[in-house]
């Protein structure tokens, strides 16, 4: 019976700790909602997991490998919804909007223009890519005229988190000789949009946003949950549904002689064959750590 109180005890304050509207039930007014008291605060332990240090000379194999999530699975909604955040409590955010927020805002420094990580792109940059502004027939009359052009006439199309199609990840699947097993760490992770002068077609091109280096947005993804649907007071971080891959996806590329070229290179008008070479190569991988205990 003392066990049963001490685990509900336990229970109900990992609750209370891990509670996205903290103080909901306590508040006097709607900006005390999200509003931790002094307790909670030295409650508190609130920080991402640190990644234990992994000595090179204890990697018996690697491959890195790259992969896409794409967001129309129902598994994946958690990194897709809210798309309007406006609807929602303030601590509802998709992934998209948690990105482009800290990177306007200057939360995240350091955001790249492909999964090398070598050249930074800045907000500026982003911000270019994502608006559209086009002129009709009648605002350009009024231009040539010499006339200041109505804003009826001017048509501006922004992309949103609505219009995210994917994300693709770039991971490593490691074998740690001294623990004896296969693991994984997420390397970078980058949004995909139509690319903006394409949108109004039925198939538009797709384009890499940016490329965010995982380790740096840690903290971010740390401090910002995903609205869990079976128990909302109970919510997981972006940076606990990462690690823990919780989420479909499938891989579209490993490293390789070839200049890491993707599956698509060398695989092309085959949709079939390319999930089927996705698969082979996550087999191999896989495969590795069982071959390590066959005698």
């Amino acid at each position: 019976m003392k066990l049963k109180h001490i685990f509900i005890t336990f229970f109900s304050l990992s609750v209370t700790v891990a509670t996205a509207q903290s103080n909901l039930l306590n508040a006097k007014s709607p900006e005390g909602i999200g509003v931790k008291s002094a307790a909670q605060q030295l409650l508190d332990n609130d920080k991402p997991l640190d990644y234990g240090y992994v000595d090179d000379r204890d990697i018996l194999y690697k491959n890195v490998i790259w992969e896409k999530i794409p967001l129309d699975e129902r598994l994946n909604f958690p990194l897709y919804y809210p798309t309007n955040s406006e609807q929602v409590a303030d601590y509802r955010r998709s992934l998209y909007k948690v990105f482009t927020d800290a990177i306007k805002d200057g939360t995240l420094e350091n955001v790249y223009d492909d999964s090398n990580f070598r050249t930074k792109r800045t907000f500026k940059d982003i911000g270019a890519t994502l608006v559209r502004v086009d002129t009709t027939d009648y605002g350009i009359e009024q231009y040539n005229a010499g006339e200041p052009v109505s804003p009826e006439y001017i048509n501006r199309l922004e992309i949103s988190a609505a219009d995210v199609v994917e994300y693709r990840i770039k991971g490593v699947w490691y074998f740690d000789k001294r623990l004896g097993d296969l693991r994984y760490r997420l390397l970078g992770i980058a949004p995909v949009i139509p690319d903006v002068n394409t949108l109004d077609d039925e198939q538009p091109d797709l384009v890499e946003l940016f490329w965010v280096f995982y380790p740096d947005a840690r903290e971010l993804l740390h401090n910002a949950k995903v609205f869990n649907g079976k128990n909302s007071a109970v919510p997981m971080s972006f940076d606990h549904l990462l690690n823990s891959r919780r989420f479909g996806s499938y891989l579209y590329g490993e490293e390789n002689v070839q200049g890491d070229r993707k599956v698509n290179e060398y695989i092309n008008n085959n949709a079939l064959m390319q999930l089927l070479e996705s698969d082979r190569i996550k087999e191999k991988i896989r495969d590795f750590e069982q071959d390590m205990w066959n005698y």
